[in-house]
């Protein structure tokens, strides 16, 4: 599982960094067959409290999983898009498992 982590227009904190690869890793316990983990941390609307946003994209073979979350700090984005693609994953495996 290749894993990039890209924090848009700001230096990341390695304590930052490590915390997103802690979470990302624990994706790998659902599924054997991610290729890749793309994480996106940026500011948005620097003027307003809740404006930290992190973007998760996770490659399966023939599918590709996304979330989207903004909070007021990067670990309660990143904890939040790692549970909707959780949730994903999950209804994606139920879905193949029925055919």
């Amino acid at each position: 599982m290749d894993i990039k982590i890209h924090a848009i227009h700001f230096d990341i904190s390695s304590q930052l960094e490590a915390h997103a690869n802690k979470k990302v890793v624990k994706l790998a316990k659902l599924s054997d067959d991610i290729l890749s983990v793309d994480v996106f941390l940026k500011v948005v609307k620097p003027e307003s409290a809740v404006n930290k946003e992190a973007e998760i994209k996770v490659k399966v073979p023939n599918t590709e999983f996304f979330a989207a979350k903004v909070t007021n700090s990067f670990e309660e984005s990143i904890d939040s898009a790692i549970e909707a693609i959780e949730k994903q994953i999950v209804k994606f495996k139920e879905k193949l498992r029925s055919k």
